[in-house]
């Protein structure tokens, strides 16, 4: 993924957050800094869930002055190839984040996912439209970019959820703050190696804190 992604056209940086995997994924990261100024790497102690990773991630960025910040899985189910398309979304005048959508125009484009794990993702997000009326084709999707004032306006802190919920939380408070979320197309292709996080408490999170959205109060970071 690190030599994928410094390879594209666009000049990217790289950032892994690492919850301490016992892969040694941080080791293989740390040998490969001094190659390249455009890798980074954050540790953190212990499992503490996707959404606080990413917030640690997001918070970074800003404080490294990054201006489009984008937020994808390293085990290329999403394709790195896709970051050009996702960039030039971005530096449309009026697009403030866009989501690489596996579902966009009632089109499904994903790959080697069985078919129980499609259709839950797929009415997920429809679950998600008819509660909060958001818009949003995919509204679990992990492949989304953000410009820097999204993530500035998004008070991060109150970020609540920390498992599958945040890719939702993030959207729909995106959604609630007035920014316009793009949708683009493209082809999510299942892991090859590894496991799904997924579980019954993730699942529950989702299903009840979709719900808590709907009610909850947001309103923009006081600078």
């Amino acid at each position: 993924m690190i030599d994928k992604v410094l390879g594209l056209a666009e000049d990217f940086d790289i950032l892994i957050v690492d919850d301490n995997s016992p892969d040694g994924t941080a080791a293989i990261v740390a040998s490969r800094l001094s190659e390249d100024n455009r890798i980074h790497l954050m540790k953190r102690a212990g499992k503490q869930g996707l959404g606080t990773a990413y917030i640690a991630g997001f918070k970074w960025c800003l404080e490294h002055n990054y201006q489009y910040i984008f937020e994808m899985d390293c085990d290329f189910s999403h394709n790195p190839d896709d970051l050009i398309r996702l960039v030039a979304e971005l530096r449309q005048a009026d697009t403030d984040m866009v989501i690489g959508s596996r579902y966009v125009n009632n089109v499904v484009n994903v790959v080697n996912w069985p078919m129980d794990r499609v259709l839950m993702s797929y009415f997920a997000s429809a679950y998600v439209r008819f509660i909060t009326r958001m818009k949003v084709a995919d509204a679990t999707a992990g492949f989304v970019g953000y410009t820097r004032n999204v993530l500035q306006t998004i008070n991060l802190d109150k970020i609540k959820f920390k498992g599958y919920a945040f890719q939702i939380e993030m959207k729909y408070t995106t959604h609630k703050l007035g920014f316009k979320i793009v949708e683009i197309p493209i082809i999510f292709t299942d892991r090859t190696r590894g496991t799904s996080k997924m579980s019954g408490g993730i699942i529950r999170e989702a299903f009840v804190g979709v719900i808590q959205l709907r009610f909850k109060t947001i309103r923009p970071k006081k600078n």
